[in-house]
């Protein structure tokens, strides 16, 4: 049964198109809100609104739930519409009227929300986790001692190391991982509690959902929670990308310097394929995957925030797309990491080729300040160094 039933059967066409993959993508979200409901009904019990046997009842029947989920045995139908409607509806079988008694005091809104950001939560700390290690990879190459060229326009243009390009990407995921810990603290706001997005005509207890559910602090506002679906989830793909734009220049920069007309870095055979004409060929399609993977990331706050744009305050039906583009979006850039981790743990140097590439030009703005040490002006310097090289 539908949670909104109403006595008419929904037209099949109509019914298919508004679910859409909804109940295949809350899947995910079963266990988080089997967290849910089982605080939900604490509450309920502490408030009065639920006896003692009725929570056993109920704490066990989700407990089952889980297990259920756990071995592959609780699966969402289209019927279903969502988890909440999945959940409820096995609670409801089970236990009568008790299990009816679930939904007082909270709505599918607040819930769906309260699901994604316990979701979005781990999510962010399994991508943390990821970037450390990317860190650590960079870390480890950059203990070697080897100089290489450093380029401007794609020329040669000043001595660098290896050092100083992994340092720089090190940095670089610093700065990342600021943005994505303040992604992880705007979605550690409980919206639980405020019902279709104007607040609930009965007095519940917000802060001990917050507490229990894990979340840091209380979004209290019932309008802008329901605004904040959607806002929140682009700030946090927004964040995450700033990841997938310096994964994207480390695999352009290893494409470029693996060629063999540079031959700097070796990418290990076990993260190449072959050429199905061209025997000798080994191509690195792992770093020309990971470049278009992380333009294709950017789709995804395109597509969040066209979505969430110009929609009149409250909950609107649009915002049930937001899942999908936030779900892929996060299994996209996981992936994403994984791969280039692995190319950056097992990445080889060539010592030779790098040092082979450090030619004199690459020392001349070291040769013009030799001038200017000995009283010559900078712009003189210059010029007479640039002669000495034509």
């Amino acid at each position: 049964m539908k949670l909104w039933e109403k006595g008419y059967n929904l037209n099949k066409i109509i019914e298919k198109f508004t679910v859409g993959n909804d109940y295949l993508l809350d899947q995910r979200l079963v266990r988080y809100d089997v967290a849910l409901n089982t605080t939900h009904a604490e509450m309920l019990l502490n408030l009065g609104y639920l006896n003692r046997g009725e929570f056993e009842k109920i704490n066990a029947c989700l407990k089952n739930i889980l297990e259920l989920d756990k071995k592959g045995n609780f699966n969402l139908e289209l019927k279903d519409e969502d988890v909440h409607t999945k959940i409820e509806n096995y609670l409801t079988k089970e236990l009568g009227s008790t299990g009816k008694k679930i939904h007082f005091a909270k709505s599918r809104n607040d819930q769906v929300l309260t699901d994604i950001r316990m979701y979005t939560k781990d999510e962010l700390k399994e991508i943390i986790e990821l970037v450390s290690e990317l860190k650590k990879s960079l870390k480890r190459l950059s203990k070697q001692n080897i100089v290489m060229p450093g380029y401007t326009h794609i020329q040669k243009a000043m001595p660098s190391s290896i050092k100083l390009w992994s340092e720089s990407f090190m940095e670089a995921l610093d700065n990342d991982l600021n943005l994505i810990k303040a992604a992880y603290t705007l979605n550690d706001q409980c919206p639980l509690g405020t019902g279709a997005g104007y607040g609930l005509p009965v007095k519940i207890d917000r802060a001990f959902l917050a507490k229990k559910l894990g979340f840091s602090k209380l979004q209290k506002n019932p309008i802008y929670t329901q605004n904040s679906r959607g806002k929140i989830e682009l700030f946090t793909l927004n964040s995450i990308n700033q990841v997938m734009l310096d994964i994207n220049k480390i695999s352009n920069d290893l494409l470029l310097f693996s060629m063999q007309e540079f031959g700097f870095f070796e990418i290990p055979k076990e993260f190449c394929t072959g050429s199905s004409i061209m025997p000798q060929k080994k191509n690195p399609d792992v770093l020309e995957l990971l470049r278009a993977k992380t333009n294709l990331f950017a789709s995804y706050q395109f597509s969040m925030q066209s979505i969430i744009e110009n929609l009149p305050s409250g909950y609107n039906r649009d915002l049930q797309l937001t899942k999908n583009i936030l779900m892929e979006g996060i299994d996209l850039a996981k992936e994403c990491l994984s791969a280039i981790n692995l190319v950056v743990r097992d990445l080889k140097v060539n010592k030779g080729n790098c040092e082979k590439a450090m030619t004199k030009e690459l020392y001349a703005t070291e040769e013009a300040y030799k001038l200017v040490k000995k009283g010559i002006p900078f712009r003189d310097a210059y010029k007479e160094i640039a002669k000495k090289i034509k």
